[in-house]
């Protein structure tokens, strides 16, 4: 890792530092609610995680761009983009769930390059960069291998997410997890914490849609830094554009070779 790149990393950890530190007193204590103009909840703590990681950034790196969920665009036109999501999974925070997470990622022109996937409730830090592998609290970790997809647990956050037409692909891979041996085994919930569990080898597919890029970029290090692969519903890689043309439709693998079942399967 040269310095640079190790640079980029230490201000991604002190970005995810600072966001536990906003966030940590609020959970299941007090907070204020307010909804978007999608109608998806916000709470004071999306804001005040997303406030103090920009206010660092604006510091140390004031020529990079930002791209955060909750306070928009900075300096759109740079190569280097740090892509910010305070609390991914803010339905699960408000329920008291510590099974949310801060997503924070580096883009150089368009594609992410390194990524964080940050529990501050209980402790555990995904980090990944492209080319090198990934740690969980600094220890290595690897996705697993997965025969088929009868052997294979499929996650997504929820089916509801799905469109009418983005349904059908899903439970036909639903469908297909399984055969016709057994009920496929499928986890429900979780947003970016299933991610970090797949890198970690607990999970084999994830399935989703509707994804902005605040979703999405910091995922694809950690995952593909564990040996696995992300790409859209097409097997393309995701990059920024993955969000408007292909309506933020991902799949994550432990196994790169179930990539072509899978897509089989969906149709």
């Amino acid at each position: 890792m040269d310095l640079m790149t190790r640079a980029d990393l230490e201000l991604a950890n002190a970005l995810a530092d600072a966001a536990g530190t906003a966030i940590r007193p609020l959970f299941r204590g007090e907070w204020a609610e307010e909804r978007k103009s999608d109608h998806s909840p916000v709470t004071e703590a999306d804001r005040a995680a997303e406030a103090a990681m920009r206010a660092i950034i604006e510091e140390r790196r004031p020529d990079d761009g930002i791209i955060g969920e909750e306070y928009g665009t900075r300096n759109e036109s740079a190569g280097r983009q740090w892509v910010l999501d305070p609390i991914d999974g803010t339905i699960s925070f408000m329920a008291g769930r510590p099974i949310f997470g801060t997503l924070i990622a580096l883009m150089q022109d368009g594609w992410p390059v390194l990524g964080i996937i940050d529990q501050p409730i209980a402790g555990e830090r995904w980090a990944g960069r492209i080319g090198e592998g990934t740690t969980f609290n600094g220890k290595p970790v690897r996705a697993r291998t997965c025969k088929s997809l009868d052997d294979a647990v499929l996650a997504t956050s929820s089916p509801h997410y799905f469109t009418a037409e983005q349904a059908e692909p899903y439970m036909n891979l639903a469908q297909a997890v399984g055969g016709n041996k057994r009920q496929g085994t499928i986890v429900y919930g979780g947003d970016c914490y299933n991610y970090g569990l797949l890198a970690g080898g607990h999970l084999d597919v994830i399935c989703e849609a509707g994804l902005a890029i605040y979703d999405y970029a910091a995922l694809v290090p950690v995952i593909e830094g564990a040996g696995g692969t992300m790409s859209d519903w097409q097997g393309n890689p995701i990059d920024a554009d993955t969000a408007a043309k292909e309506q933020g439709r991902v799949l994550a693998l432990g196994d790169p070779a179930r990539l072509d079942d899978v897509l089989e399967a969906m149709g």
